[in-house]
């Protein structure tokens, strides 16, 4: 038996060396993804899955899955792989929800690594090849951390590759393709749907892809002939049977899909390509807003943070693509699979933040297409030469595994944190810290939650019996604590308000916070006992309460006691300069008791900390406008804006500036803006009316004059519907 197993063995080498690095994998995945920290989106998703779980064991009785709610959107997300996790941590009786999901994700991950070097195969006919994308798949931080505890996009990507394998292995058996090809066909719809509706994408895909194929074989002419229309109409047949059944197999496995098949699937496709809740982010070192990002954010931090090696096999998937002609069709599969979902982001200006994971579906075929060019390359390169082909193989992957040093590297050291991963291009983790996001979904709270309930001593300063933590996310966080109430009581806290706040230990990620204090030198507080760190830079900080006068201070000034409160606040301001809710409580208190120069002193310092921190510079203004140097304040305001578009408070008081100078004309300009960017509230519609009145329009034409201008701006911004209500409205009065 042996002897048998070692002559296959040495017949194909490279097939047994692809699938023992695969099978490898598969253990090697679970374990990391036990290390995992809490993702950011994983309390809603378990929520979810718990009222799945009900509306089906109850029969449909309880629909609180199938409800839809402008406050709670989950009901668009059929979710399967998430609600097969919760299922099996019920029936199996496991408290520990997080550990099932991050084992169920690794094998979600582990399975686009196995579909990629498959598809590779498949394409190119070397297990060469496959073992390259094996290679370049699993060693690609972004993707391999995501695979830990990322299920709601994890699954996703593994779906629709799902798909991609499926189409590609169909039109290689066509027009006889196998049941069982058309079984895995019709699942692999159904398992997209059945994970996002955007899952529907492979619909069209397969339409496209079938009217290309159809062309390839038989050109244009092949509508004017028996047999190319034979096979024109056999494509379709099959493209549709598979795309109804596999569409009724994703409703089944989702309540708000289930109970309206057409309307509910139409709804949330139109919702989630619409998705108007903006996220600051930080990108090229500035916090921007994510439904006002640049065209090129999603396609700049791809090519960022995916491995040299990767970009390099992109580059000789393009150089030698044209010399394997056999193989275009399947070349453009693979193209379209990576390249149509980066560029509809960018077409649509769709509202992306987190990095790329919302189109981290997109980046397995990107890997194939690098794996298939690394393939073309060897081949060029030892064209019409005698090298053994082993020896070639042992020395092309010897290269590949060499420019994946960098990641490889990386992932040893930063584990679990791989996804926290920027590329030489970028510059690694050094330039780009303080200039996009690191620990954007929060992983490290784990470690830093592990840390205080290990390390945690009482002060003194507690209120109570229990040891006060707070976080900005809270729902990691309390997770972690579970187990601990009797010692911890975890609460919610801003890092910018944490003095406002009664806490003894606090974990803040970096997330959120302004570049410029990230980067200044007295970053991270003196007040900081633990650090999570890639890299060597925090991107997650743990601190411990030296004292409570900030919160005593907070307190006394809410009361009006603003004495007593410089006495607490300007002891804690001029030892801490990163504690900016002390500053901002003590500054108020300085001009509430008419010290309005001794407020401009603890504004200065506080700028010099955090130049761009928008309370700061709003107080600076209101020390302007004290002073009686309006057009001071007005360019400060200004500042704001450009560094901050949503904050509202700048608008408004702008808008007093001008009014108290007659300037009717700017006074207007404020509220418009504000309605550019869907922010103008019913203060803001009172003060627009308030102008048009001062122009001398009764209340009638000036709720008419208003009315217009919604139209107007909304006709710009492209919502057409909006605008046409609006107009509707002014034409009534």
């Amino acid at each position: 038996m042996f002897k048998n197993l070692f002559q296959h063995i040495k017949q194909n080498p490279s097939k047994y060396l692809f699938w023992g690095i695969v099978l490898a994998i598969l253990p090697i995945s679970i374990r990391m993804s036990l290390d995992a920290g809490m993702s950011g989106d994983e309390h809603h998703q378990i929520d979810q899955a718990k009222n799945v779980y009900n509306y089906y064991t109850t029969l449909g009785k309880d629909t609180t899955a199938a409800h839809f709610r402008e406050e709670w959107n989950l009901a668009h997300y059929a979710q399967s792989v998430d609600n097969l996790a919760y299922a099996i941590a019920k029936i199996f009786n496991i408290e520990d929800q997080i550990l099932v999901r991050h084992v169920t994700n690794s094998f979600c991950g582990w399975l686009i690594v196995l579909l990629g070097g498959i598809i590779a195969f498949q394409i190119s006919g070397k297990w060469r090849a496959a073992i390259i994308v094996v290679l370049l798949m699993f060693f690609s931080p972004r993707l391999l951390g995501h695979s830990f505890n990322n299920l709601k996009d994890t699954s996703f990507a593994t779906a629709m590759f799902f798909g991609i394998y499926t189409f590609i292995r169909f039109f290689k058996e066509f027009p006889k393709p196998s049941w069982k090809t058309l079984i895995l066909m019709t699942l692999s719809i159904g398992f997209a749907i059945g994970v996002r509706i955007g899952g529907l994408l492979l619909i069209p895909y397969l339409g496209l892809f079938g009217f290309v194929y159809f062309i390839k074989e038989n050109s244009f002419k092949g509508f004017t002939h028996k047999n190319g229309l034979l096979s024109f109409w056999k494509l379709v047949k099959w493209g549709v049977v598979v795309s109804i059944i596999g569409f009724i197999l994703g409703i089944l496995v989702w309540p708000y899909g289930l109970t309206s098949p057409i309307k509910h699937t139409i709804h949330t496709f139109q919702g989630q390509s619409a998705f108007s809740t903006g996220i600051r982010q930080l990108f090229e070192g500035s916090m921007q807003w994510s439904d006002m990002l640049p065209w090129y954010y999603t396609p700049k931090l791809i090519f960022m943070t995916i491995p040299i090696a990767v970009i390099i096999g992109l580059l000789c998937f393009f150089t030698f693509l044209w010399k394997d002609k056999k193989n275009y069709f399947y070349y453009f599969i693979i193209f379209f699979a990576f390249f149509f979902p980066v560029f509809w982001i960018v077409y649509t200006g769709a509202n992306v933040y987190g990095g790329w994971r919302h189109s981290l579906f997109a980046y397995p075929p990107m890997v194939v297409a690098a794996g298939l060019g690394f393939n073309l390359a060897i081949e060029w390169v030892t064209m019409n030469k005698t090298t053994k082909i082993i020896l070639i193989n042992i020395t092309s992957i010897a290269v590949i595994l060499l420019l994946l040093w960098n990641p490889i590297r990386h992932i040893i050291k930063n584990h679990p944190y791989e996804y926290v991963y920027f590329n030489e291009l970028a510059g690694g983790i050094d330039r780009a810290y303080g200039n996009y996001e690191m620990d954007y979904y929060y992983h490290s709270t784990r470690e830093a939650s592990e840390w205080v309930i290990a390390n945690a001593e009482k002060s003194g300063m507690e209120v109570g019996e229990k040891i006060r933590v707070v976080s900005w996310h809270l729902a990691s966080v309390k997770y972690f604590f579970r187990n601990d109430t009797a010692n911890f009581q975890v609460s919610f806290s801003r890092w910018y308000e944490r003095g406002n706040n009664n806490w003894d230990y606090a974990i803040f990620t970096i997330t959120g916070m302004m570049p410029e204090e990230i980067k200044n030198a007295s970053f991270p507080p003196k007040n900081t006992v633990y650090q999570v760190t890639v890299a060597d830079k925090p991107i997650c900080l743990v601190l411990k309460r030296e004292t409570k006068d900030d919160l005593i201070g907070s307190q006394l000034k809410n009361n009006k006691e603003y004495v007593s409160a410089i006495y607490h606040l300007k002891g804690v301001a001029d030892t801490d300069p990163a504690n900016s809710s002390a500053f901002i409580n003590l500054i108020e208190s300085y001009f509430n008791s008419g010290k309005i120069d001794s407020a401009k002193i603890y504004i200065d310092q506080l700028l010099e900390y955090v130049p761009k921190y928008e309370p700061a510079n709003y107080m600076l203004a209101h020390y302007y406008n004290t002073k009686r140097e309006p057009d001071m304040a007005l360019k400060v305001l200004k500042t704001i804006r450009e560094h901050n578009i949503k904050f509202k408070a700048a608008y408004n008081f702008a808008f007093q500036i001008y009014a108290q100078q007659n300037d009717l004309k700017n006074a207007e300009k404020m509220m418009i803006e504000l309605m550019m960017i869907d922010q103008l509230d019913e203060q803001g519609m009172n003060q627009l009316l308030a102008v048009y009145k001062a122009q001398g329009l009764d209340e009638r034409g000036a709720y008419k004059k208003a009315y217009k201008k919604y139209a107007d701006t909304y006709e710009k911004l492209g919502k057409k519907e909006d605008a046409k209500k609006f107009r509707n409205a002014a034409k009534k009065m």
